[in-house]
């Protein structure tokens, strides 16, 4: 059994072409250090915070030309029956089910609207060792067009409970009317585990679906001033919210992300039902 209840995520990781620029870069946004490349996988690299395993950067594969960006994974028991569970509901496997050695069982895959994500089956590497403080992966949203493509999906595929927001925002502000906002949750609603966002006009339309990946910082306006600083783009705030003052950003390689300050928190909390 995994560590991670089914369906929770587990993992984060990105494949970019300037690795060393990658360190650099996270190393003063986020304060994380970084371990050893594995040559026998690919280089891959753990990045930690305060010594624990948060996240992972790799360069491409050979011949690969896919865009830089976070890929963020959700605990399966059984990677092989998650990703029959994928095709059955009308998603699509792009890589796997593949034993990674002693460490695990990844799936790649991309949900009906067309936003990657990906499944771990736990071995030897059990995923997060830090979750919900700076540093360290904070929480993630799923955005996309198409709801009534995604919502069923996830439910199909994970155990999941969820709830719809009431009277919200768009997608970047809890408080505006008329966001089609909903929580998914492992176990109960008292364990929200990812949120969807419907992308309204303020997305340009060659945006396509994609899962938003919070990292937890001490400053949010200093992490933004940071990414500015080694090159890398502010898309929206910093703004409060009643879960912590939070921006969107990308790193100089293109790879999309959002900061969040959780101890900020201003606003009365949306109600769901």
């Amino acid at each position: 059994m995994a560590e991670f209840p089914e369906g929770t995520p587990c993992w984060v990781d990105a494949m970019f072409t300037d690795v060393e620029g990658a360190k650099e870069f996270y190393a003063d946004v986020l304060g994380w250090t970084f371990g050893e490349a594995s040559s026998e996988y690919g280089n891959y690299t753990q990045a930690y915070s305060d010594g624990k395993a948060v996240a992972a950067i790799v360069p491409p594969m050979p011949g690969g030309d896919a865009p830089s960006q976070w890929c963020l994974y959700f605990a399966s028991d059984d990677a092989a029956a998650t990703a029959e569970k994928i095709e059955a509901a009308g998603g699509k496997l792009m890589m796997g089910p593949m034993r990674v050695g002693t460490f695990g069982t990844m799936v790649i895959a991309q949900e009906p609207s067309g936003a990657v994500f990906g499944v771990w089956q736990p071995g030897e590497h059990k995923g997060f060792e830090k979750l919900g403080e700076a540093g360290a992966y904070a929480w993630a949203e799923l955005c996309t067009r198409d709801p009534e493509r995604a919502d069923p999906f996830l439910e199909r595929v994970f155990p999941y409970g969820s709830q719809q927001m009431q009277a919200g925002g768009d997608c970047d502000d809890p408080g505006a009317a008329g966001m089609d906002f909903k929580i998914f949750s492992v176990g109960g609603a008292d364990h929200p585990v990812l949120g969807r966002m419907k992308m309204g006009e303020e997305f340009p339309p060659q945006v396509p679906s994609y899962v938003q990946v919070y990292f937890g910082v001490p400053d949010c306006d200093e992490a933004v001033e940071k990414t500015r600083a080694r090159g890398g783009q502010v898309y929206f705030g910093p703004m409060d919210s009643p879960f912590g003052r939070f921006a969107a950003v990308g790193d100089p390689q293109g790879a999309v992300f959002a900061v969040i300050d959780m101890a900020k928190r201003s606003g009365e909390m949306p109600k769901f039902e």
